[in-house]
């Protein structure tokens, strides 16, 4: 059995978007969906049942009960037939979610979520998860131009490549057209070296894809604002984790990390990885 698509829900609007795109990222892959709540409250050693003279529905277990429940609802209204999983699991949620990615395809999070904190979420669970799962991790967030094509940063390291071959699989699942952004600084740009980088990036891809309209692109600029410019067109913008600019040590490097916080479309993060993880099938 296929990995499935995980999805983290805590009850806010932002999670239940994020369910919505987990279960068409599911349906693209012809794989089941799980849905985790990590519920943190027994490790604090609180109460969680009911007040004491208050509704016997009450307290904290049947509050993230029900987050499950509506979020597993709204996924099978979404999709019948889709297999759905959901797990209500005692945990940190970053610790959770990136534990669970170990047998999961794909990660779909929403960009903020409940709490005093929420704001914050984006630096907390998105970032955490993208420089730390153990598969792509789809960030929720913008508005996705809906006839708008897949988008993927390309820079010629080993990060780049594998994001490049996910945004394939991903523009061949949806039917759209691909474009491929390498985003040359001004100042270090040398005559040919950047147009022999971008066609070495995406050589081999087409005959694995035919079916998939690619528009290679190179412009000079600075990476992060172009890349954010022309998210507001996409439907999807892929980024590697850390490109041919980062430091080794570093797990997600600062344009992946402008992207999450500033894209005007959902984000998948995709690090490098010795096996790949799952993509969407080819269409066919």
């Amino acid at each position: 059995m296929s990995d499935p698509v995980l999805v983290g829900v805590d009850g806010s609007e932002a999670s239940l978007a994020a369910v919505d795109v987990a279960v068409r990222e599911a349906r693209l892959r012809g794989c089941g969906l799980r849905i985790v709540h990590a519920f943190i409250w027994p490790l604090m050693h609180v109460s969680l049942g009911p007040a004491q003279g208050g509704p016997a529905g009450g307290g904290l277990r049947h509050q993230a009960e029900n987050v499950l429940e509506d979020a597993r609802a709204r996924a099978r209204a979404l999709d019948p037939r889709l297999e759905i999983g959901a797990e209500l699991v005692t945990g940190e949620p970053l610790t959770v979610l990136a534990r669970r990615s170990r047998d999961s395809c794909l990660v779909v999070v929403g960009s903020r979520g409940l709490g005093r904190f929420g704001a914050l979420l984006i630096g907390s669970v998105a970032v955490h998860l993208a420089a730390h799962a153990a598969c792509p991790v789809l960030i929720v967030r913008g508005r996705p131009e809906p006839d708008g094509p897949v988008l993927v940063a390309v820079d010629g390291s080993g990060v780049g490549a594998e994001a490049l071959g996910f945004a394939f699989a991903e523009a061949s699942a949806r039917r759209v057209p691909l474009t491929a952004l390498h985003v040359a600084h001004p100042s270090a740009s040398l005559p040919g070296q950047e147009e022999r980088a971008l066609a070495e990036a995406i050589a081999g891809r087409r005959d694995k894809y035919p079916d998939v309209e690619l528009r290679s692109e190179l412009i000079e600029a600075h990476a992060r604002p172009a890349l954010i410019d022309a998210s507001r067109a996409a439907q999807l913008l892929v980024v590697g984790a850390r490109g041919r600019g980062g430091f080794a040590g570093m797990l997600l490097g600062s344009t992946s990390q402008a992207m999450i916080q500033h894209a005007h479309c959902p984000v998948v993060v995709v690090r490098h990885e010795e096996q790949p993880a799952q993509a969407p099938a080819p269409a066919g």
